[in-house]
């Protein structure tokens, strides 16, 4: 497998997989200090799954679209219960990685996937944040109900990170020329290999229902840990 330019993740898992020795993925963003990605939990297994994602496979059906899989263990996890499964991602070096697990993987973006249709669209570890603003949601869900069929439904969990903002007698701050307190831009680095800087959302799930149902889903709060939930999003 070889690793790409500007390929942080890639890199990091070819590492992994040539080493054996975990090294951390630094997350930089623009508004909050240093967060890392350690490699290990790439590779988790099912038993070391938080509880978010053991609810969010239970409740999976039929075909199966996973986005932004990685390493592909939700693929697999999945492909092991009989279904039909595509996982796609950004990192060349991760679909070289799940292209060699045997998952049908390919390296896309998922606003230019098209012509195809699944029964769930799965979108975990905050994949919903692939809308980049609270302002591209509503596209981002009207092209994953174009990607379902009939009576398909979407899968994703997210945070609402308001906390972020809270100060110790509880009152808030938030930048007022902000559109939203959870749009974000992230840069990833692995070593001396740095990714582009991407703009991410974290969306509460008030936001999430008001534009679902805007375009034609019914969200419903499936599991909820603190400020972490998963919803599943049906067509009305």
């Amino acid at each position: 497998m070889k690793n790409q330019i500007g390929d942080p993740i890639g890199l990091a898992i070819e590492d992994y997989i040539k080493t054996g020795k975990p090294k951390d993925i630094i997350v930089s963003s623009d508004i909050c200090e240093d967060d890392i990605i350690p490699i290990e939990v790439l590779f988790r297994r099912l038993n070391e799954m938080p509880e978010l994602e053991i609810k969010a496979l239970a409740n999976v059906k039929g075909s199966v679209l996973d986005v932004g899989a990685g390493t592909g263990i939700h693929s697999l996890e999945l492909m092991n219960r009989g279904h039909q499964t595509t996982a796609i991602d950004i990192s060349k070096g991760a679909v070289s990685y799940m292209k060699s697990k045997g998952i049908n993987a390919l390296h896309t973006n998922f606003f230019d996937l098209k012509n195809q249709n699944f029964d769930t669209i799965l979108m975990l570890m905050n994949g919903i944040g692939i809308a980049g603003k609270l302002s591209n949601l509503e596209n981002t869900l009207l092209h994953a109900k174009s990607l379902l069929n009939k009576n398909g439904k979407i899968l994703c969990d997210s945070s609402d990170i308001k906390y972020l903002y809270e100060d110790e007698d509880g009152s808030m701050w938030i930048d007022l020329n902000s559109e939203y307190y959870g749009n974000f831009r992230f840069q990833m680095k692995y070593k001396k290999e740095m990714g582009d800087w991407f703009d991410w959302l974290y969306v509460d799930f008030d936001n999430l229902f008001k534009v679902a149902k805007k375009t034609g889903f019914k969200a419903t709060k499936i599991f909820d840990s603190d400020d972490h939930y998963l919803a599943e999003l049906t067509l009305l």
